[in-house]
C-alpha cells in the first residue's frame, strides 16, 4: 500500500505509543499484588501489543520502547495511583490520534478499529479495582469539612486578632481537634450505614482533613501581614480545590468544571460571610484584643 509521508509519520508515532504502552502496562502489572487489577492490566498490554502489531503491517517498520517514557510514566502511576494514571495517560493517547480517512481512503477503516480499541481500553481500566477510589466519599467529607470550616474560621481570626501566630495557633488547634470529632463522626455513621471498613473510612477522612489544616495555616506562619497570609491561605485554598477536583474528574469521570466552582463558592462564600460577621460584631460590639 502507498502512504503518504505526513500519513506514515503519525502511523510510526502511535505505532510508538502502543509498543511504550505494552511496556509500561507489562511494568505495571508485575509489581501489581491485587490478582484481579494484575489480570486486567495483563489484558491491556496484550491489547495494546495488537495494536502495535497491526500498525506494524502497515507501516513495516519495528520499532523498540522509549526507556525514559516508559519509566517516567511507570512512577507517575505509582505516585498517583493506576486508575488516575492510566486515564490520563489514555487521554493523552486519544488526543495524538488522528483521522486517517481524511488524508487516505484505504486507511479509512483504521478509525473504526482504534476507536473499538480505545472503547475496550477504558472499560478495561474502570474495571481496576484500587483501594483508594472506594474512600472518596471520605475524603471529600475531609477535605470539604475543613476547608469549609477553616476558610471560615480563618477569616473570623484574622479579623479578632490581627496576630498571625496567635491566628495560626487558633487556627492548628481548632482545625486538629475538628479532624479527630470528624473521623470519629465517620467511623460511626458508616458502622451505622453498616459499611465495611468504617476504620479505614475514618482515617482517610481525618488524614483529608489534617493535611488540609496544615496547609491553610502554613501561610500564617510567615512573617506577613495577616491579610495577606489569609488571602494566601484562601487562594491555597482554591488550589487544593483545583487539585483534587482534577484528580477526581479524570478517576471517576467527574464534570471538573461544576464540582469545582461548587466547593470553591462554598468555601470562599462562608470565608466572606465570617469576615463580614467578623467586622459586625468588631464595629458593633467594639471589643479589641
Amino acid at each position: 500500500m502507498d502512504i503518504k509521508p505526513e500519513v506514515m509519520k503519525w502511523l510510526l508515532q502511535d505505532q510508538q505509543d502502543e509498543i511504550n504502552a505494552y511496556h509500561l502496562y507489562t511494568r505495571i502489572a508485575g509489581v501489581t499484588k491485587d490478582s484481579h487489577n494484575r489480570k486486567t492490566l495483563e489484558h491491556i498490554a496484550k491489547d495494546e501489543m495488537k495494536h502495535y502489531q497491526r500498525l506494524k503491517t502497515l507501516t513495516g517498520v519495528e520499532l523498540k520502547p522509549g526507556k525514559f517514557f516508559v519509566w517516567l510514566h511507570f512512577w507517575f502511576v505509582r505516585l498517583f495511583g493506576l486508575t488516575f494514571g492510566l486515564k490520563m495517560l489514555e487521554k493523552a493517547e486519544g488526543k495524538a490520534q488522528e483521522n486517517y480517512g481524511d488524508h487516505d481512503r484505504n486507511l479509512n477503516y483504521l478509525n473504526d478499529v482504534i476507536a473499538d480499541e480505545e472503547r475496550h481500553e477504558q472499560e478495561l481500566i474502570d474495571m481496576l479495582d484500587e483501594d483508594r477510589l472506594k474512600y472518596v466519599g471520605s475524603i471529600v467529607l475531609g477535605l470539604n469539612d475543613a476547608l469549609v470550616e477553616l476558610t471560615g474560621a480563618l477569616a473570623g481570626y484574622t479579623i479578632a486578632f490581627q496576630d498571625t501566630k496567635l491566628i495560626g495557633l487558633t487556627g492548628l488547634i481548632t482545625g486538629i481537634s475538628a479532624s479527630f470529632s470528624m473521623a470519629a463522626s465517620e467511623y460511626l455513621s458508616t458502622r451505622h450505614e453498616g459499611g465495611e471498613n468504617a476504620g479505614r473510612a475514618s482515617l482517610y477522612t481525618g488524614i483529608a482533613y489534617v493535611l488540609t489544616v496544615i496547609v491553610l495555616v502554613f501561610p500564617f506562619t510567615l512573617s506577613l501581614n495577616p491579610f495577606i497570609c489569609l488571602g494566601i491561605s484562601l487562594l491555597l485554598a482554591v488550589f487544593i480545590i483545583f487539585c483534587f477536583n482534577f484528580y477526581i474528574s479524570v478517576a471517576k469521570d467527574y464534570n471538573f468544571r461544576s464540582r469545582f466552582l461548587e466547593m470553591a463558592g462554598i468555601s470562599l462564600g462562608i470565608a466572606a460571610l465570617s469576615f463580614l460577621i467578623g467586622i459586625l460584631i468588631k464595629e458593633f460590639i467594639g471589643i479589641e484584643i
